[in-house]
């Protein structure tokens, strides 16, 4: 009996201090880890969200930028460290791909981490130079199937989100371009202005100054609806190619076994802040869709389904695994 007692304690002892943990959080600051160099499209998400995050927390946000081998090391960072709500990653398409790039990576997408939030889509654009020849979606498949591997694309690299957009275009519109891997985004947009490649996949908000001014041309946006910088240029799906929705995406995680109460309480914080005014007014002026995920538990199943279409359009691209 006495034997009894003392499990029974032992038990209420552990809920109490657990519920009581979960209660008074945060009671110090919050570590954002960013998994990107600063000035990046998923840094300067980071610190859009971190100031609103914060005050709906009651607690300061930290970030800190580890950047390397395509998001990879920041997300290791985090996967290593404790689930106490303390530490947290933006996490990026990227991290939801690498695992099917990359012999090796050092996290396991499905069981190091607990998805918290869906905060951001970025739609992208299919550019050319204003000298390429056709204007518009029907007029460049048919241009890219009469001259197949002639023409080629730039990226920000091989399995960079850029190529495997413009590997996506492919495998939809049945054409074949010859791909030009770049060390970043800009110098191979550069080389669009300048003529030096042909077409690109790029954020809509870096492209859309030169598509106003008639430097280049769009034909068309590569998520399912227009973007709201720039409403007049088609999606992709409208213009012809059916069912095409590809767009950036950036979230929240935590560690694996992040307390309920933690994974609610965060996901309640980012919830008003992707709902507050002026957040809303920031992120589509840089042409970014805000996207929260319904709960936690959907943003896991979003990362799943992430996670197979990527698989499938990398296995179609034939893409091989690269080694350490």
């Amino acid at each position: 009996m006495l034997k009894t007692f003392k499990y029974y304690g032992l038990v209420i002892g552990f809920f109490c201090v657990f519920n009581s943990f979960g209660a008074g959080y945060p009671e110090r600051p919050i570590t954002l880890v960013v998994p990107s160099t600063p000035g990046g499209g998923t840094d300067t998400t980071s610190r859009i969200i971190a100031p609103k995050l914060s005050e709906y927390l009651g607690q300061q946000i930290v970030i800190i930028n580890r950047p390397g081998a395509s998001g990879n090391i920041g997300a290791a960072s985090v996967a290593n460290a404790a689930p106490d709500g303390y530490t947290l990653l933006t996490l990026i398409s990227s991290n939801i791909i690498n695992p099917h790039l990359y012999e090796k990576v050092p996290y396991d997408i499905e069981k190091d981490f607990t998805p918290i939030s869906r905060t951001v889509m970025v739609p992208g654009v299919l550019i050319a130079n204003k000298k390429f020849p056709p204007n518009n979606l029907q007029e460049m498949i048919t241009y890219l199937r009469a001259n197949s591997t002639k023409v080629n694309f730039g990226s920000a690299g091989i399995g960079s989100f850029s190529h495997l957009m413009m590997e996506f275009f492919q495998l939809n519109a049945g054409v074949k371009l010859l791909h030009i891997p770049y060390k970043s985004t800009s110098q191979a947009f550069t080389d669009v202005l300048s003529n030096q490649i042909s077409l690109m996949i790029v954020d809509i908000a870096l492209a859309q100054p030169y598509i106003k001014n008639g430097a280049l041309k769009a034909y068309g946006v590569s998520s399912s609806k227009r973007s709201t910088v720039a409403p007049d240029i088609p999606t992709l799906s409208e213009a012809g190619l059916k069912s095409f929705d590809v767009s950036q995406w950036f979230g929240l995680v935590g560690p694996a076994k992040l307390p309920p109460e933690i994974t609610e309480k965060i996901y309640a914080a980012l919830k008003k802040t992707l709902e507050d005014p002026e957040i809303k007014e920031t992120f589509t002026r840089e042409g970014m869709i805000i996207a929260p995920s319904a709960s936690p538990s959907e943003f896991k199943s979003f990362m799943s389904a992430e996670s197979v279409k990527w698989a499938e359009i990398i296995k179609e691209a034939n893409i091989k695994k690269e080694k350490d």
